[in-house]
């Protein structure tokens, strides 16, 4: 039978959804992490599910899969050794920077050093002004010269990065073959134009070098991964994750692995509004709690919000990426006591090993899984359907080292870690929301992730939410999300010119050079005509602006009409982001985009049949406020019908998470399966 598999991998968790299509089966499943070799659980998990439900591996059609290797290997500076290239007297660009401080009021938080120390990058003879004139030509005997040195530094890549290359390649290009020309197939060699050709050359050069720096640690990843999973039969090659929310073939991902680093958290943003999209829920605010940290992100209107521009491990990264704002505020944060004797959570975390002291791993320190343990939240015997043991004792001896620091009760201290926590998590949703004009109010708060259930309902109090959406396994959404995502890539043409009629030609040249790569890689990725899908974007600014914002377009031929149908769209949108629109000043073309989709088939969201209510399984004594504890009915997920309404307090366990209803708030089950959690 055909059989579609996604594969997340978190700090503490790896988390498998299985759909077959032919019938409508739906399988999930979690194993602990192995954050010293992710691949290990993958395979353990892949073969634990193929034995144990009959499934023919050589049926398995697509593997997808979301991975946090990347964004590991750059926070750990666990990559490879590379070169820099560039335009001589920009050698020192990548560290020089925007001279501005990481934090304005911290005086002592510096830079992070550079990837590619000073001595290793090199400069050479060029220039190409900024309108395409030629300045200084090539010094190729020079660039011939430089390749034998870099052949005796041993690097793993050269990343060639010059002044204007973002329009003007040729230089790049050129340099790049004499390069390999000289040093072989052995280094890898990679342009910024190659990356993301925009300008602003410190953020294209911070890209280039990071993609540079992954190079051979997703490769030996793919590598050792793809030889696994055919070792146990799978005939499908992985597709990758991207951080813009769609699916790679793991070919693309070898050449542009930066594209990956943030591929689990939007895997989790797709699934969502998915989910959400199918009950009707089209503005939602999602709150992802994992075991490392807290991911949100804004859905208005049923569309993901998308950045192009953001910081990884403290390096700038121009690429496509959604929105989604992320705090140490995990399952496994740390609590622990500041220098002003207040009790702090985040940002480190216990992770998957030693993980919180309760797992019985050798964490000792407290953490906020421990906190919810005591506090009665979390079953005292175990999780994952009693696959995980879970020590209470030791959550109590964990935090009662805490609250003797702090001169509390224990259970006052739980309850202060859960609810710092949640205090942590309520000012990123502010961030995502309040501070862009939107009232959380007027959303719904979609929780997943395997804490995301536990904390939603204290969230949503403090932002005034009043209705909270758990889907059915909240747990393993972003696994679930990546059998919702499409095959994208991203490609952009920048083009900076007044726009108005003078620039007709040269906008619709570029807008089919553009159009010849979509073709190109539509073939290049077999994807059929009918499933074949462009986004097409204009990046306009006001004069002598220095940002733009991004208009979608869907004509593809520009004449008068259709430059005044954008320009009309720009003001609006200026009205809209910055309360003010300028009509009659004169307006910038930056760029033109486009986002192509390679449409995949999603898995079906059969609605639940109509059974009898579910009864408790179980009562346990609940702490939910200070002082206040409540004997809890404790209910099955699986149990539950159709239609099914409970008024809290009530408990409700499932394999990949744990869901809290408060007193007085009411829990009903829709068609799909999905709680709708109303807060009174």
């Amino acid at each position: 039978m055909a059989t579609n598999i996604g594969v997340d991998v978190g700090g503490t968790f790896t988390d498998f959804a299985v759909s077959m299509p032919g019938d409508g089966t739906h399988l999930y499943y979690k194993v602990p992490s192995t954050p010293e070799k992710p691949d290990r659980a993958i395979i353990q998990g892949l073969e634990d599910l193929l034995s144990s439900h009959s499934i023919e591996p050589s049926g398995v059609l697509r593997f997808s899969h979301g991975t946090t290797v990347g964004t590991n290997a750059l926070i750990q500076r666990q990559v490879g050794k590379v070169a820099i290239v560039t335009t001589r007297g920009f050698r020192d660009l990548i560290e020089i920077g925007r001279q501005t401080r990481p934090k304005v009021y911290d005086m002592h938080q510096d830079f992070p050093k550079p990837l590619v120390p000073r001595w290793l990058r090199y400069e050479v003879s060029e220039r190409t002004l900024a309108d395409g004139k030629i300045h200084i030509p090539l010094d190729e005997n020079e660039v011939k010269e430089l390749g034998k040195t870099l052949s005796l530094e041993e690097v793993d890549c050269v990343a060639i990065c010059f002044l204007h290359s973002h329009a003007f390649p040729h230089h790049e290009q050129r340099t790049a073959e004499i390069l390999k020309a000289v040093m072989g197939d052995g280094i890898s060699i990679m342009t910024s134009s190659m990356v993301y050709p925009e300008f602003r050359e410190y953020e294209r050069f911070s890209t280039t070098v990071l993609n540079a720096a992954l190079l051979t640690v997703m490769s030996a990843y793919l590598d050792r991964l793809t030889k696994e999973v055919k070792r146990i039969g799978l005939a499908a090659d992985p597709m990758i994750s991207q951080s813009g929310g769609g699916l790679m073939s793991a070919t693309y991902s070898r050449q542009f692995p930066i594209r990956s680093a943030l591929s689990g958290p939007a895997a989790g943003v797709i699934g969502a509004s998915y989910r959400a999209a199918v009950a009707g829920e089209r503005n939602i605010i999602t709150l992802d709690i994992g075991g490392t940290s807290a991911d949100v992100s804004l859905i208005a209107n049923g569309q993901p919000s998308t950045v192009h521009a953001r910081h990884l491990a403290g390096f700038p990264l121009r690429l496509p990426a959604l929105d989604v704002s992320a705090v140490g505020a995990g399952g496994g944060s740390i609590a622990w006591i500041d220098r002003d004797e207040l009790l702090k959570v985040g940002p480190e975390s216990a992770g998957a090993d030693p993980g919180p002291a309760c797992y019985d791993k050798g964490g000792s320190v407290a953490t906020v899984t421990d906190a919810n343990v005591l506090l009665g939240r979390l079953p005292s015997d175990a999780l994952l359907d009693g696959r995980m043991p879970i020590r209470a004792d030791l959550a109590k001896t964990a935090i009662d080292s805490l609250s003797a620091q702090l001169n509390l009760p224990i259970e006052d201290t739980a309850l202060g870690i859960v609810q710092v926590a949640s205090a942590v998590i309520v000012k990123a949703m502010r961030a995502i929301s309040v501070e862009r004009g939107h009232d959380p109010s007027a959303f719904t708060l979609f929780a997943y992730g395997g804490a995301g259930p536990l904390h939603a309902m204290e969230v949503a109090k403090e932002l005034g939410i009043k209705k909270v959406f758990i889907p059915p396994n909240p747990g393993i959404l972003c696994a679930e999300g990546l059998l919702s995502s499409d095959l994208i890539a991203d490609f952009v043409k920048p083009i900076l010119c007044r726009f108005d009629e003078s620039a007709i030609q040269n906008i619709t040249l570029v807008w089919q050079d553009l159009n010849n790569q979509a073709v190109k890689w539509f073939q290049s990725e077999d994807v059929s005509d009918e499933n074949r899908k462009t986004t097409w974007v204009a990046d306009l600014r006001y004069e002598g602006q220095n940002f733009e914002l991004s208009i979608p377009f869907e004509f593809d031929k520009f004449g008068k009409s259709e430059i005044q149908q954008l320009r009309s769209a720009f003001d609006e949108a200026h009205e809209v982001a910055y309360g003010y629109a300028q009509p009659n000043e004169y307006v910038e073309l930056v760029n033109i985009k486009v986002k192509l989709s390679g449409v995949l088939a999603k898995p079906s969201v059969p609605k639940l049949a109509v059974s009898a209510d579910a009864k408790p399984i179980s009562e346990r004594k609940v702490c939910f406020q200070k002082g206040e504890w409540m004997e809890t009915k404790v209910y099955r997920r699986l149990d539950l019908s159709r239609g099914q309404s409970l008024i809290g307090p009530a408990i409700i366990e499932q394999m990949d998470s744990i869901i809290v209803v408060f007193p007085g708030d009411i829990a009903k089950v829709d068609d799909w399966g999905n709680l709708l959690v109303n807060i009174s």
